[in-house]
């Protein structure tokens, strides 16, 4: 009786904590999400078979969750049901072009370049539900493009990654798979099956990538045990502690604060790409990385804090 009443323990834990401190979860997540760069490459398997067993392995620890949830708000709807289907099916396909461009342009860099998803997701809203442009997204447009540019490794002969430049070109891909998949997810944890939701987009991902991986012939159902082993871990650090995190405080967050909070997983996972996996980027690299970060930072800080920063950008260009 007591083995059976501990994962329902450690649910409600993680459900109050997301409900009575979501900024303190909105780190834990980000911070879970930037591990994912580095195990994934150490595993050393192809983008659908990462993908694939990252969702799998995720199922059984996000159950007991979305049991508790399913025994106190009821079964998800069916329109909630296809909204994660449909959030999983994007999920893969970020999952699938980011891996890929973490072994061309590098763990660290890839996840700075997804990071694009700051000023995809004000366009994804326009042409959804019809929201009009923020200024701060036309303002920092331009220098998180420069910014894309620079990380590539376009004018740096010394770049960081294989293929800087083609794994840039997956990593913004990838961050409009993202950025859907982040509206889809946001949108369905409003409407209270935030775990169910989310249970649902690891299914749909994980049958996304077996196809996939099956039509492309890349996947490998026997990775071997070191490779599984760090896919677990991606599993554990990444999708449970790391976006179940994000889905269930994202809700109780407004979209600025979310987007902020956000910003700690690619620095996470620069400093962990370099500890861990040795990764140098190029100076040109470095500071296309900055501008990346601090255009989304400007795009979703209030405007008092937006013009000092524009200042401060003023003030070095204009002493350069």
């Amino acid at each position: 009786m007591g083995s059976a009443s501990e994962p329902r323990r450690r649910s409600a834990v993680v459900s109050h904590l997301a409900h009575t401190r979501p900024r303190s979860t909105m780190v834990l997540g980000a911070l879970g999400v930037a591990t994912s760069g580095v195990f994934v490459a150490l595993s050393g398997t192809s983008p659908s078979t990462a993908t694939f067993f990252r969702c799998l392995l995720a199922l059984p620890l996000v159950w007991p969750l979305s049991h508790r949830e399913r025994r106190r708000e009821g079964r998800l709807p069916w329109r909630g049901g296809a909204v994660a289907a449909g959030a999983g099916a994007l999920f893969a396909g970020d999952a699938l072009l980011w891996t890929r461009a973490v072994f061309e342009v590098g763990a660290g860099l890839t996840a700075v370049l997804v990071n694009a998803q700051v000023l995809l997701v004000p366009a994804l809203a326009l042409l959804i539900d019809r929201e009009p442009l923020p200024n701060a997204f036309l303002r920092t447009a331009p220098l998180m493009a420069a910014g894309i540019v620079l990380t590539g490794g376009v004018f740096d002969t010394g770049a960081a990654g294989s293929a800087p430049v083609r794994g840039t070109i997956h990593a913004i891909l990838a961050a409009l798979c993202y950025s859907g998949f982040l509206f889809l997810l946001r949108r369905n944890g409003r409407a209270g099956w935030a775990v169910q939701s989310y249970y649902g987009v690891l299914a749909s991902a994980a049958i996304v990538a077996l196809v996939l991986g099956t039509l492309w012939s890349d996947i490998t159902v026997t990775p071997g045990w070191s490779a599984l082993g760090w896919l677990g871990l991606t599993a554990a650090g990444s999708q449970v502690c790391g976006w179940l995190l994000i889905g269930l405080a994202s809700p109780h967050l407004n979209s600025t604060t979310s987007a902020t909070l956000l910003l700690l997983t690619p620095v996470g996972a620069l400093a962990l790409a370099a500890l861990v996996l040795g990764e140098r980027p190029s100076p040109l690299q470095l500071l296309g990385c900055a501008l990346i970060l601090a255009s989304a930072y400007a795009a979703s800080v209030p405007n008092s804090s937006r013009h000092q920063l524009t200042g401060l950008f003023r003030r070095l260009l204009g002493s350069s």
